[in-house]
Order: structure tokens, then C-alpha cells, then sequence
């Protein structure tokens, strides 16, 4: 298995086996449908587990909140998806690709993209966890853009464009598809 995809299998607090990432992989869709209806308020972890089938004890064997079982939703989605930039793009081509595509990933999804700005801001030490693999993961993205030579005070801005855009976002004054475009004239300034 490569590593990409044993990372799928493997949750903020363990490596998981075939039926436990069955499990995780329920709660995480349960998780979505919960979200559709009652949004993140009327979310929780108890709600989730029964909407998956599963006993509340076992759900939060694999989440410590619903902070955490929404960054990992988040994280999963972003980790899965692939990079839409060509590498014979040129390099602001490339970096613009990236931005929008991390920008758009929970776009159609009002309830989720809400929750997930909240559920990121969480002290929880396995959102903290799970912060910081989303982190690595962007920044690699940006960087892998920038390609041959990333300066890194570029990449960092670009970063603070991204995480100020997306903030915006979540707390509902610009729409994703908005902050998309936004991200992409501020990354094109950046760029110059």
C-alpha cells in the first residue's frame, strides 16, 4: 500500500485497521448528513454515531469531538483530492490552480464549510493534530506550484492569502466561490 493511501486509513489518533476505517468511514459520512439537517449547532457526536449505526462509545473511541470528526472530514477531503496543476503550466497558472481547488473544496456545502472554519479554531488537541497535517499539506501544495525555486517568503504569503481568504469565507461574508476569485487576484498580486 502506498503511503498516500495508507494515510486514508489511518485516523488522528491511529492507524486503523479494514473494519475500523469502515467505521470511521461511516461516521464521517453520517457526520455529513447530520450536518445537512440539523447543522453544526444541532450536531453532535452522540447524534452522529446513531445516524452511523455504531454506539456512541465506539465513535468516540475515534473522535474526541465534533470539532475533531469535522477537521477530519475536512482533512480527508483535502488529502483526497487531487492537485489540478499541470506541471508544464506556467508557474503562476500553477499556483492560481492549487488556491482555487483548496478554496472550492467544501464550496457547494454551506453547512460543511461553516463548520469547518469553527471546527479548526477548536483548542482540541487532535484538531491541533489534524491543523497542522492541513497545514504541511497546503504548504506543500504551494510549494510543488512554485516549483523549481519556492521562495519561501512567497509561499507564506501565499499561505496568509489562502487561510485569510478561507476565514472570510467561513464566517459568511463572502461566498466560496467569491473568496476563489478573491484568493486568486491576491495570489496574481502576490506573484507579480
Amino acid at each position: 500500500m502506498s503511503e498516500r493511501n495508507s494515510k486514508t486509513l489511518e485516523a488522528t489518533r491511529r492507524r486503523l485497521s479494514g473494519k475500523q476505517a469502515d467505521t470511521v468511514e461511516k461516521l464521517t459520512k453520517a457526520a455529513l448528513t447530520v450536518l445537512g439537517r440539523a447543522g453544526y449547532s444541532g450536531m453532535t457526536i452522540r447524534i452522529v454515531a446513531a445516524e452511523a449505526g455504531v454506539g456512541a462509545a465506539t465513535a468516540y473511541t475515534y473522535f474526541s469531538s465534533k470539532e475533531h470528526l469535522v477537521a477530519e472530514i475536512f482533512w480527508r477531503r483535502l488529502h483526497a483530492s487531487p492537485s489540478p496543476v499541470a506541471p508544464e503550466a506556467e508557474r503562476t497558472a500553477r499556483v492560481v490552480a492549487e488556491l482555487r481547488n483548496i478554496a472550492l473544496l467544501v464550496a457547494g456545502e454551506p453547512e460543511l464549510s461553516g463548520a469547518v472554519t469553527s471546527a479548526l479554531l477548536s483548542h482540541d488537541a487532535d484538531v491541533q493534530h489534524l491543523r497542522t497535517r492541513i497545514g504541511l499539506e497546503i504548504r506543500a501544495r504551494i510549494t510543488t506550484a512554485l516549483a523549481p525555486d519556492p521562495d519561501p517568503e512567497i509561499v507564506e504569503s501565499l499561505e496568509l492569502v489562502y487561510a485569510g481568504a478561507l476565514m472570510r469565507a467561513g464566517m459568511g461574508h463572502e461566498s466560496y466561490t467569491d473568496i476563489a476569485d478573491r484568493i486568486e487576484r491576491s495570489a496574481l498580486r502576490v506573484l507579480r
